[in-house]
């Protein structure tokens, strides 16, 4: 495994990839050799020009999509539908738990969708940040509230940043 980090207006992320594509992008707060640990395996730094040129890109408001390979290994059933409509929400677009659970294929599954955005191991790629609560409410998000509202607020084109 390879792994890099690059800035943000919120911190730093860190950025894990295998042979089989992206594993895991972290936040600052989870403690990057916390997360390096609990993927086991040898990770060393590398560069992960690829990604991090895409999400400086982003972050600078000049990318609405990303051309990354996920590494999939291990993520199944309800979990991985989630994770696959979550990345087909529209940049600028949102979503709620419920319609989450909908389009995952199963209208009850409100709380294991919920699960499947805080377990999210690709945030802000997989856009787990355009999935708010029924009537609008933001829910949680592990990066911190000010950074998933300054993420829609970069995708609705109304503000930059606020660090």
């Amino acid at each position: 495994m390879t792994y890099d980090t690059v800035d943000t207006p919120y911190g730093k992320l860190l950025l894990v990839a295998g042979p089989d594509g992206l594993r895991r992008v972290a936040f600052e707060s989870e403690g990057f050799d916390e997360v390096l640990a609990s993927m086991g395996g040898d990770a060393h730094p590398g560069s992960l020009d690829h990604i991090r040129t895409q999400l400086e890109e982003y972050f600078d408001g000049k990318r609405s999509h990303f051309d990354i390979e996920l590494d999939l290994d291990g993520i199944g059933g309800f979990r991985r539908r989630a994770l696959e409509v979550m990345a087909a929400i529209p940049y600028g677009e949102t979503r709620t738990y419920r319609e989450l659970a909908d389009a995952a294929g199963n209208p009850d599954a409100v709380r294991a969708a919920g699960g499947a955005c805080a377990t999210n191991p690709w945030p802000v790629i997989v856009p787990c940040h355009r999935v708010l609560r029924t009537g609008g409410g933001l829910g949680g998000y592990l990066g911190g509230l000010d950074m998933k509202r300054g993420l829609l607020d970069l995708e609705a084109g109304r503000a930059l940043f606020a660090a």
